[in-house]
């Protein structure tokens, strides 16, 4: 019985009516925002979105039966166990704000879709590697907030007044979001020569440490992905062999 349920919810056509109901949910909880549209067809739409949750709590009851206390040791049965968890918890009482987090239903799209939980599973392995990066970062903008705020500091208190001022103005030139005449030039004014300062910065931060970010991302994926097509050439190995080794068992009783 339990095997076939697990073979039940394995079926392609379940998982992608799963994600249907995804993303009919998300659709839902957004026409939820609007007070014109529940003002018309309000009760309409709390009862379909309690049907979605009726079926993500079907869904994860069928697994617990199934799987029993494996379901517990997947990460992502439990990712899905407390997003619909998180759903259930009744408004009021203080509690509205986890009730707006019922949007995170959307994200169990990652866990049925398995291109986008490679895409996850890609970053999390990214993650040792990103945290070294972060810390390199960090040193760096503390340097150049110091020296921000020394150099600059005394004529634009707004920008680079303190520590956290300055770090957050860096922030803004990093990401290049109106670095150059929102900030820069109007310093460069004052001080012609602080593009000695701001363009190393940009350079280092901006073109270098980002970039390395984001290849350290894209090789993690690279690998997650030559991994999973290493397992299903194994999987495939594996059960060719088994068939020869049926072949061969009836050439021999044959014989």
């Amino acid at each position: 019985m339990r095997q076939t349920i697990s073979d039940f919810l394995d079926r392609p056509a379940v998982r992608w009516g799963i994600i249907a109901v995804i993303l009919f949910n998300a659709v839902l909880l957004g026409l939820e925002t609007s007070p014109q549209i529940m003002a018309v067809a309000g009760p309409l739409i709390i009862a379909l979105d309690l049907a979605c949750l009726t079926v993500f709590v079907v869904e994860i009851g069928l697994k617990l039966f199934a799987q029993r206390l494996s379901f517990f040791r997947s990460g992502w049965n439990l990712f899905d166990f407390v997003i619909v968890g998180i759903a259930l918890i009744p408004g009021g009482n203080g509690m509205s704000v986890l009730r707006a987090l019922r949007i995170l239903r959307v994200l169990r799209v990652i866990s049925v879709a398995p291109s986008l939980r490679r895409v996850v599973e890609g970053f999390i392995t990214a993650l040792p590697g990103m945290g070294s990066v972060f810390l390199l970062m960090g040193i760096m903008f503390y340097i150049g907030s110091v020296m921000a705020t020394q150099l600059f500091g005394a004529s634009f208190p707004e920008w680079f007044g303190d520590l956290g001022s300055s770090a957050y103005s860096l922030f803004q030139i990093m990401t290049l979001e109106s670095w150059s005449m929102g900030i820069v030039r109007p310093v460069m004014e004052v001080y012609p020569y602080a593009w000695a300062f701001f363009i190393p910065f940009i350079l280092v931060t901006t073109f270098a440490v980002v970039n390395l970010l984001v290849g350290l991302i894209v090789n993690s994926m690279q690998e997650a992905h030559s991994a999973e097509e290493i397992a299903a050439t194994d999987a495939y190995r594996d059960e060719v062999l088994a068939k020869l080794e049926a072949i061969e068992r009836r050439l021999d009783n044959r014989t």
